[in-house]
């Protein structure tokens, strides 16, 4: 396994449109392993939420505090974010985040859930733990997509 490869996948498995759907298909087709992909990719993407929540603990606090059109978009977006949903996250709570990002479609992911959890101002240490348990429930489904894709290609094709 090349250094592009490992850099490719880290860097897949942290940004936010590809997450683990983008980094361990990568880095297996590239000939990485399917186990050490999956590893390598997971291990990045396990990153994000805490790292959503630094970005969230600075960055967005010296905005918020400096330009008052970022404080008032703000503050009507998530009020509206939460209104929609606070009901839904009374119904399932930290299992919601889990399935939410364990689930790999489009649009979710430790990105979007962890970036969902702290619009709806839950707990940050339970958030982290929720949202790493569905980047781990991705990994899963990911890596047995791949490892029964591949083995599913033979029933129609003859590999000699």
């Amino acid at each position: 396994m090349d250094l592009m490869t490992v850099l490719g996948t880290i860097a897949l498995g942290i940004l936010p449109i590809s997450e683990l759907r983008g980094a361990i298909p990568f880095a297996y087709l590239r000939g990485t392993p399917l186990w050490l992909a999956a590893l390598i990719g997971t291990a990045a993407n396990l990153l994000v939420s805490p790292l959503v929540y630094i970005f969230l603990s600075t960055i967005h606090h010296w905005l918020y505090g400096h330009w008052k059109w970022y404080a008032t978009i703000f503050d009507s977006k998530v009020e509206h974010v939460r209104r929609r949903l606070s009901a839904k996250i009374h119904t399932y709570g930290f299992l919601g985040i889990v399935l939410f990002v364990g689930i790999p479609l489009p649009v979710t992911g430790a990105w979007t859930g962890t970036l969902g959890a702290w619009v709806l101002g839950l707990d940050r240490k339970r958030s982290i733990v929720a949202v790493s348990g569905g980047v781990l429930m991705a990994c899963c489904i990911v890596t047995l997509v791949l490892a029964l894709g591949k083995g599913a290609a033979s029933l129609f094709i003859k590999i000699m």
